[in-house]
């Protein structure tokens, strides 16, 4: 809680700014930051990063798993990736990676740090322990972060002992998107506390709430994305 507090004063503190909380996840770390924004309970001031080559569609083929592992894994890409995003000091960059050790997540985080961005990572600091590093600066993740964010899950990701060799159900997920609406449900209380409330995506079943609210919501996060393109 000490660092979800932390995270959290650092994230209100932004969004209070019109500052930018960006969030960035590969292969199956893309789901906690699809689980941000847009989703119901979650607000304007998140803006995730998302990039259909560092995502799984297909098991095998055009989108598959072999692809995506291939290209997250070789340095050079995260770089050409952002050139699309106004990344600018002040702004927060929140990054999920298990593992901590392939190139997309890590160079993802070095060009925000490098651009004077506070960034928080999630990542399984076991899994850093584990090992050395493999990308060429010999930096795991957490070396990026400002906020470093353990996952609590073991190296292999997989948690059941059934017998085999290969330990089943993956744990990682789970935490990361528990870590992520931890920092959601904080900040929206931070902000809550200042007097600030943006616009709030909100089911269509809570009673009171306007037909054109979630449409509202969409204009002032595509206003938020255009208001600071160069």
């Amino acid at each position: 809680m000490e660092k979800i507090a932390q995270a959290s004063e650092v994230l209100a503190s932004a969004i209070a700014q019109g500052r930018r909380v960006y969030l960035f996840g590969s292969g199956h770390s893309v789901i906690p930051v699809l689980d941000v924004f847009p989703r119901y309970g979650s607000f304007v001031g998140f803006f995730p990063l998302y990039d259909p080559r560092l995502m799984w569609f297909n098991v095998v083929g055009p989108g598959g798993a072999r692809e995506l592992l291939w290209l997250e894994r070789h340095e050079g890409y995260a770089e050409v990736f952002l050139q699309s995003y106004p990344l600018e000091a002040g702004d927060c960059m929140i990054v999920f990676s298990h593992g901590g050790r392939n190139a997309a997540p890590i160079e993802v985080a070095l060009a925000a740090k490098k651009k004077g961005l506070t960034v928080i990572t999630v990542s399984s600091l076991a899994n850093m322990r584990s090992g050395s590093a493999t990308h060429s600066t010999g930096k795991q993740l957490p070396d990026a972060a400002d906020i470093a964010f353990d996952n609590c899950v073991p190296p292999e990701d997989a948690l059941v002992d059934v017998g085999w060799l290969e330990r089943v159900a993956a744990g990682s997920t789970v935490a990361a998107v528990s870590i992520a609406m931890a920092l959601v449900a904080e900040t929206g209380a931070r902000l809550a506390s200042r007097g600030i409330r943006p616009p709030t995506f909100v089911s269509p079943n809570v009673n009171g709430v306007g037909k054109d609210h979630n449409e509202k919501v969409f204009e002032s996060f595509t206003q938020a994305l255009f208001r600071h393109q160069r």
